[in-house]
């Protein structure tokens, strides 16, 4: 009987740091069509206008390309007062952009959804999608 909970007790260890891996803190920021070509798909349309372009920190040399990730807006990275909208929303990734300074840099409709314009780069809490939990 104790090997049968150690073993319950690994297998949920291993599901929380799973779900740890998958969940990260950052800012977001957005950009402007036009959105193709893209790094990930070229000139084709994969997911519309609900998509995110990848920084250095998360561009794992294109292993993002086509991952879903449920973003949230946390609080402002700049002066504006009250960014954030409640909600969150779910994008893919299908960009590069190197030079960005914010985690993920989402299309402008993707970033309306969740902060104002006026605030430019926010903070997020961003996740896999779909959740495991």
């Amino acid at each position: 009987m104790r090997t049968g909970i150690r073993t319950l007790m690994m297998a949920g260890a291993v599901v929380c740091l799973l779900l740890i891996a998958y969940a990260d803190e950052g800012t977001a920021s957005f950009y402007k069509s036009p959105y193709l070509p893209s790094a990930c798909y070229g000139y084709e349309d994969v997911a519309g206008f609900w998509i995110a372009a990848a920084s250095n920190a998360t561009w794992n040399n294109g292993k993002i390309c086509g991952q879903k990730f449920w973003v949230k807006c946390t609080g402002g990275a700049n002066l504006a007062p009250n960014p954030c909208y409640s909600g969150g929303i779910v994008v893919t990734v299908v960009d590069y952009c190197p030079k960005c300074r914010a985690t993920l840099n989402l299309s402008l409709l993707a970033f309306s959804v969740i902060a104002d314009f006026d605030a430019g780069r926010v903070k997020i809490y961003y996740e896999k999608y779909p959740m495991l939990k």
